[in-house]
């Protein structure tokens, strides 16, 4: 049993943090569950705007997929209640009267979208086909790409919140992209933590985390790991065989080739921890990068259960505590049967 092995402090050389590993604290990998199963899409679809026939009680389209049809796949939307402001005149205002406080205040300019990935109200992301995950896929690269065209955007974070314990506010199944005016701390840490990590060892710290322990599954294109520092229990990282530094060089073969492992591995996880909810997020790179940066900088896809809350320790000290050691969680999941 995993509680008879002694706590280890490991460094997560990829995301910079420290993550202590006690399993005193924990039950067998195999016994945890989620106690607030996510369940977000209830029989009724009347009141969604996001359903299709509805499309007029949304904020307004960007883009579907596919184009010019009320048969849509996937939609892109504004959202109705952005964290920033995509008015450019807020940009010329700042030019007109500039900020004394410049380095610590930047103007709240940006983007903030969703991608509403089923017209049909009970469908999850994991109930669609892999081509179906790949439509969502290429509507994210699509996105990305078209935000790249504004000057001020720096960094665009694409990100999914399944439960409403893991922030989704709407029930019917949907994730956000966001432009953002910054390269975010959490960024910055990534890129100066692989640099160092290229530079100690001369490889890619992403391309060297394939290890038999740490493997779950694997496709054609991309594998999956529960990571050698996972700051969450049963966290995975989808990583692409290929050296590629942004998500937006994907192309359709692989986006298809993603959304079947992406499809497997939320199905494994809601199979084994009771249909938990979660968060994904893709860890891309910054729109405006040097060449020399391409041999250390890596994208992938990060699946988090939340099975437990961040507590005091973690806010104040950005160490994370893993009650279950990534070896055994990969385990675990390795021999979840699920049927796609």
């Amino acid at each position: 049993m995993a509680s008879s092995r002694n706590p280890e402090i490991r460094k997560d050389r990829v995301l910079n943090r420290s993550v202590i590993f006690s399993p005193a604290r924990a039950r067998r990998p195999s016994d945890f569950k989620s106690k607030s199963p996510a369940n977000p899409n209830p029989n009724s679809s009347k009141e969604c705007p996001f359903c299709i026939g509805h499309e007029h009680e949304c904020a307004p389209e960007i883009f579907r997929l596919p184009k010019d049809t009320s048969d849509w796949k996937v939609r892109v939307i504004e959202n109705l209640y952005p964290a920033l402001k995509r008015d450019s005149k807020i940009i010329e205002n700042e030019e007109e009267n500039p900020k004394n406080d410049s380095n610590v205040v930047v103007t709240g300019f940006g983007f903030h979208d969703v991608v509403i990935e089923s017209p049909i109200h009970s469908i999850h992301l994991s109930d669609l086909s892999p081509s179906g995950i790949g439509d969502v896929l290429i509507a994210y690269k699509q996105r990305i790409q078209q935000l790249h065209l504004h000057q001020s955007i720096q960094y665009v974070q694409v990100f999914k919140n399944h439960g409403a314990s893991a922030g989704a506010s709407m029930s019917h199944s949907h994730s956000q992209i966001m432009g953002l005016p910054i390269i975010p701390p959490t960024v910055s840490s990534r890129i100066i933590s692989m640099k160092e990590y290229f530079h100690e060892t001369g490889k890619c710290g992403l391309c060297q985390v394939r290890s038999e322990e740490l493997l779950i599954d694997e496709s054609t294109h991309f594998f999956s790991v529960v990571p050698f520092a996972a700051s969450f229990a049963f966290e995975i990282w989808i990583i692409p065989r290929d050296h590629s530094m942004h998500f937006h060089a994907l192309d359709n073969e692989k986006a298809v080739d993603l959304g079947h492992l992406l499809k497997l591995m939320l199905l494994k996880l809601s199979r084994q921890l009771n249909d938990p909810p979660f968060n994904f997020m893709i860890h891309t790179s910054p729109k405006d990068m040097e060449a020399s940066q391409f041999p250390y900088m890596h994208w992938f896809l990060q699946i988090v259960p939340q099975l437990s809350g961040v507590g005091g320790f973690e806010i104040g000290t950005g160490c994370y505590i893993n009650p279950v050691f990534p070896e055994d969680a990969a385990m675990v999941l390795r021999e979840v049967n699920v049927v796609q």
